[in-house]
């Protein structure tokens, strides 16, 4: 099984240097092929830039998102992120017929690459910015019906997940969704969310310390305890006490800005980093990095109930 789904559409390098030429021509320069994720493909372009491809069609409204939303958005946040700088059209008489991005090539290396001790170093830094992200969101803001709603909106997929023989332990897991599935619903105004915050998608330097988050497709509105699963996801015991501290001293400080965070938001972020995992155990192989986290955090959130 690969870390990733297979892909609906194929960028390589060829296409990004034809697509860069013909439409922002001024900023061409030596590509090449950089990460895959699952659900885009990114290419360094230059010292400088990136370009960002989707590889599978349910992407594309995500770049979208993206490209109208991220810049406004940076300028708000206390660490790096790949806001892009030009948008790229689609390009059906090259044979990729989706937008993509052109954003700055942002320095670190994935923090799925560190141990867990190494990432400490990152929770006070990573609580600002799920802090600074977080604000209340406006009506139109993009929606998504994976990311920020109601845990009970997920309890199929996860239940599915448990029932399909690749999750450790289904039973503890079980019974530490139903925990979760239990807590008060989110009744405040849907708040920005990154929406998949785990190590995949934080850089950091090489102290360990946070130099920018990046992949921004699910960026969303809904409850925030969404992006506080990366306490469980990002973190070991330590770090993730480092990071809720900080994230209580900052809704503690924030003028009017506690008040929209409910005491259930720990048990409910407990639920997303809970519905990542599974999906990480299920949907990759158990030796990838992905799979071999996922598999972590279940066994973590299980023993804290034992």
């Amino acid at each position: 099984m690969a870390d990733a789904p297979e892909p609906d559409l194929h960028p390589d390098e060829a296409l990004v240097v034809r697509l860069v030429a013909a439409q922002h021509p001024d900023l061409a320069g030596p590509v090449r092929r950089e990460t895959n994720g699952w659900d885009n493909v990114m290419f360094r372009l230059g010292d400088d830039l990136a370009v960002r491809m989707p590889r599978r069609e349910l992407a594309v409204p995500l770049v979208l998102h993206e490209q109208r939303w991220l810049p406004g958005l940076a300028a708000g946040l206390p660490v790096p992120v790949p806001a892009p700088i030009r948008a790229g059209a689609p390009a059906p008489e090259f044979g990729y017929d989706a937008p993509w991005s052109i954003v700055p090539w942002l320095p670190g290396s994935a923090a799925l690459g560190f141990s867990e001790p190494a990432r400490d170093a990152a929770a006070d830094a990573l609580a600002e910015f799920v802090f600074a992200l977080g604000a209340p969101a406006p009506a139109d803001a993009p929606r998504n019906a994976f990311r920020g709603v109601p845990l009970a909106a997920r309890d199929a997929s996860v239940r599915a997940r448990l029932a399909g023989g690749r999750v450790a332990d289904p039973e503890g897991v079980g019974r530490a969704w139903d925990r979760a599935l239990s807590a008060s619903v989110w009744q405040g105004p849907p708040c920005w969310l990154h929406g998949d915050l785990h190590p995949g998608n934080l850089l950091l330097h090489d102290d360990g310390s946070l130099a920018a988050v990046v992949d921004f497709g699910d960026l969303t509105s809904g409850d925030p305890a969404t992006d506080l699963a990366t306490a469980w996801l990002t973190f070991g015991r330590h770090g993730r006490e480092r990071f809720e501290r900080r994230v209580e001293a900052l809704m503690g400080a924030g003028t009017g800005r506690g008040a929209r965070i409910d005491a259930a938001k720990w048990e409910r972020a407990q639920g997303w980093a809970l519905v990542l995992a599974t999906a990480m155990v299920d949907a990759t192989d158990a030796r990838s990095p992905l799979g071999r986290l996922g598999a972590r955090v279940l066994a973590e959130i299980v023993n804290e109930h034992v």
